[in-house]
């Protein structure tokens, strides 16, 4: 009889149930950076097209919901890096990369005043997806160095830390445009020019 407990709650998700939780992570996101954390759960069960209690049953409480948004675009971003390493060149895998973080920082801006009205702080959510994206950029750039594309005599953190930096001293449209810009002026620095 525990076996078949176990097995019965190891089970993947049914795909609908799979669906909706996209659902409502994609319209929370839009919600919570729009709206802040008072964005309503019930407008947002609503605009996703499903039920309050399919909101409740995904994610039982406001601080749930807002901490699954940053997670799940953190996973997002950590796939792509695998994504386009099997797909682009190194250094085309790097900058698409990038652009894909300079729309990652505009999300988490977007989202701040909701972040920080977790309970509990989010030193640990942000020391996690840290660390992640350490790992993705730094599997990039592995490969770009390795291939002769380009020379990094810095830490990967830097690209990362210059791109935010960028983003974050004019936000909005204006800021991630500097932001995407400022990819190719890091890209032609870190080029190998032969």
């Amino acid at each position: 009889m525990v076996d078949e407990e176990k097995a019965a709650t190891a089970r993947k998700p049914r795909a609908d149930a799979r669906r909706n939780r996209i659902l409502l992570l994609e319209t929370a996101k839009a919600a919570f950076a729009e709206k802040g954390p008072g964005a309503s759960l019930d407008e947002i069960a609503r605009t996703a097209g499903v039920g309050a209690g399919t909101l409740y049953r995904h994610f039982p409480t406001r601080d749930a919901l807002i901490e699954a948004v940053y997670r799940n675009e953190t996973e997002q971003l950590v796939a792509a890096a695998t994504r386009l390493a099997e797909s682009h060149s190194p250094t085309a895998a790097l900058r698409e990369w990038l652009l894909l973080f300079v729309d990652y920082m505009a999300a988490k801006h977007g989202m701040s005043e909701a972040l920080n009205s977790i309970v509990g702080g989010t030193s640990e959510l942000y020391s996690a997806s840290a660390e992640q994206m350490k790992r993705a950029i730094g599997r990039l750039i592995d490969r770009a160095v390795a291939s002769g594309d380009i020379r990094l005599d810095l830490e990967p953190l830097d690209l990362l830390r210059a791109l935010a930096g960028v983003a974050n001293l004019s936000s909005g449209p204006v800021g991630k445009q500097a932001a995407k810009r400022m990819v190719d002026i890091l890209i032609a620095g870190v080029q190998n020019k032969t």
